[in-house]
Order: C-alpha cells, then sequence, then structure tokens
C-alpha cells in the first residue's frame, strides 16, 4: 500500500550535500570585503573538486573566518563540512526486502533457502555530527529569519535519526507554529513562505516519514500530518494521511475510510481517496462498501483503472 496523494521523497545524505530537501541554500554574504568573497570563491572551486569535505577546506574556512567572522557562508559551509566528515556509508544484510523505505542493493538466499538483503545505510559519527549541528546552529542564530537554514539542519536530524525521527519532528512542527504565528517571519530565497509553500514543504517530510516505514517514523507521519490539520482543518493532503497512517501503520481498514471520506467531503472525486476505500473495503472483506466506490472509480479513475473496477462491480452484482 503506498500513498496515492502527491510525494516528494528524498535521499536526505545526497540533498544536504546538494543544498536541503526544499531547496538550495543561497549565498548571502551581505556587505562583504574584497578579500572575504575572494575567500567564498576559492572555497566554491574547492567544493566544485573535492566536495564538501575536501583536503583544504577546514583550512580555507579558517582563514577565511580569520578575515571576516561575520560571513555567514563560514557556519554553513563548516556544517557542510562537519556534516560530510560524520558519515560513512555501510552495507547492512537484513531479513526484509525493504529497509528504512529503500529496496536492496542486493538479495540472495542462504543456505536454507530463506532470503537475505543487502541494503546500503548510512552511519554518522556522533562527534562530528555534533560539530555540524553546532555549526548549523550558529549560521541560525546570526540569520534566523532564515527558512531555508531551518531546513538545511531538519533535513540533516533526518538523515541522522532516521528511522526515529523526534528531533527533526520536534523541528518541524516549530517551523510551522511560528509560520501560524507570524506569516511574514520566515523569509526563503526567490520564493514567497505562503501557505502553498509551507503545506508543500511539511508535506515533503510527511512523505519521508512514511516512506521510511518503522514504528516511530509512521509515528511522526501522523503528529506531523496532525500538526497541519490544527492549521489547515480540511486541507484534504493532511487528511488523507490520516486515512492512509490508520490503513498502513495501525491496520484499521474502518478508521481509514472514515478519514478517506472527510477527504470526499472536502474534495468530491478525489481518486486517491476512491481507490484507497476501495482498498479498505476490501481488506475489511466487505462487498457492499466495495460496491459503494466503484461507480466513483469508474466516474473519475484513470481508463484503465475505470474499466477494471466496472468488471469488478459487475462481477460483485452478479452474485
Amino acid at each position: 500500500m503506498r500513498i496515492l496523494h502527491s510525494a516528494i521523497i528524498c535521499t536526505l545524505c545526497i540533498a544536504i550535500s546538494s543544498g536541503s530537501i526544499f531547496g538550495q541554500s543561497p549565498q548571502n554574504p551581505g556587505t562583504a570585503s574584497g578579500n572575504t568573497e575572494r575567500f567564498a570563491e576559492r572555497y566554491s572551486l574547492l567544493v566544485s573538486k573535492l566536495g564538501y569535505d575536501g583536503i583544504g577546506i577546514e583550512t580555507l574556512l579558517d582563514a577565511w573566518e580569520k578575515e571576516d567572522s561575520s560571513d555567514i557562508r563560514i557556519p554553513e559551509a563548516r556544517f557542510r563540512y562537519y556534516f560530510a566528515k560524520s558519515r560513512r556509508d555501510s552495507v547492512v544484510q537484513t531479513g526484509s526486502r525493504k529497509h528504512l523505505g529503500s529496496e536492496p542493493i542486493l538479495s540472495l538466499k542462504d543456505s536454507t533457502g530463506t532470503p537475505v538483503y543487502y541494503h546500503n545505510e548510512c552511519f554518522y559519527n556522533d562527534r562530528l555530527f555534533a560539530e555540524a549541528m553546532k555549526n548549523i546552529g550558529a549560521a541560525i542564530i546570526m540569520a534566523p529569519e532564515r527558512l531555508d537554514l531551518q531546513i538545511l539542519k531538519t533535513d540533516a536530524l533526518c538523515a541522522y535519526e532516521k528511522g526515529s525521527p523526534d528531533m527533526a519532528l520536534a523541528q518541524l512542527k516549530d517551523i510551522a507554529d511560528i509560520w501560524q504565528k507570524d506569516r511574514d517571519r520566515w523569509e526563503y530565497p526567490g520564493d514567497t513562505v505562503d501557505e502553498k509553500f509551507m503545506k508543500s514543504l511539511m508535506q515533503q517530510y510527511c512523505a519521508l516519514f512514511y516512506a521510511t516505514g518503522t514504528e516511530n517514523s509512521y509515528s511522526a507521519f501522523r503528529a506531523l500530518s496532525e500538526k497541519m490539520l490544527s492549521i489547515f482543518p480540511q486541507d484534504p493532503i493532511f487528511l488523507a494521511n490520516i486515512g492512509s497512517y490508520m490503513l498502513v501503520a495501525e491496520n484499521n481498514p474502518k478508521a481509514a475510510i472514515k478519514w478517506y471520506n472527510k477527504v470526499l467531503k472536502v474534495k468530491p472525486g478525489d481518486y486517491a481517496a476512491i481507490k484507497n476505500c476501495i482498498i479498505a473495503a476490501r481488506k475489511m472483506k466487505n462487498a457492499k462498501l466495495e460496491k459503494k466506490y466503484l461507480p466513483m472509480l469508474i466516474e473519475y479513475g484513470p481508463e484503465n483503472e475505470s474499466m477494471a473496477a466496472a468488471s469488478r462491480l459487475e462481477s460483485l452484482n452478479s452474485k
């Protein structure tokens, strides 16, 4: 079972290296001297050739900071340096095909014929990760209005916590609470942090938590969706999220249908909600309930599913 509404899943390690899960963090030097700009140019050149934790990066950042300790790009660059340094990739063996939302890179069978799966997983050095967090925290203190820095911190927490995103969830709730109280508080380069932006941002993290597929990540998925429903009570995406939580994490199709019906009240003809109601009805082995939603799928579903639903409805009616 997958969430059928729009979702974007990102690999956090890659996202942080390239910018963030939601966009590229900008360079914001303010009023910078010629010398500090030359340091910035040298830094960009080194990163392009060697990566964020390449040889000579830390030495350059030390010299740059001596030249101009007020440049916010320095703690952001140190964050990227320590985050990259803290990370190591490892292949882990599991008994499940899905591991933290990812497919295996290799699958074999042991001597008894039992499938064995191998997954790539990122691990982090606690000391170096703490240094990364200290530096992104310093950047946030220098520019508390910059949402892109908050997102960068959240991405790092998601990557570090993996299947138990407690700190990431708390960070996201704080971002939402601050925006609800002061909708002009957050700034994001090249965009306006309006209702559409905030919904899209939070849904990306909801989708990430859902895809990770652990008990704790499902709980975070639900909690963040509920937080957004406290701000937007009739939003069909976050209503559908709770339905998906009930259907998948709780294995409670009856409760799931109640939430999907809330979606259909707000957005009649929502294909995902209709399809999930049919899935829930089948899990309940409730043909009468399934017949209630099949005509909707015939009307609103894509052509192939509409035809299949018509055949299914005809079959059920003939019994």
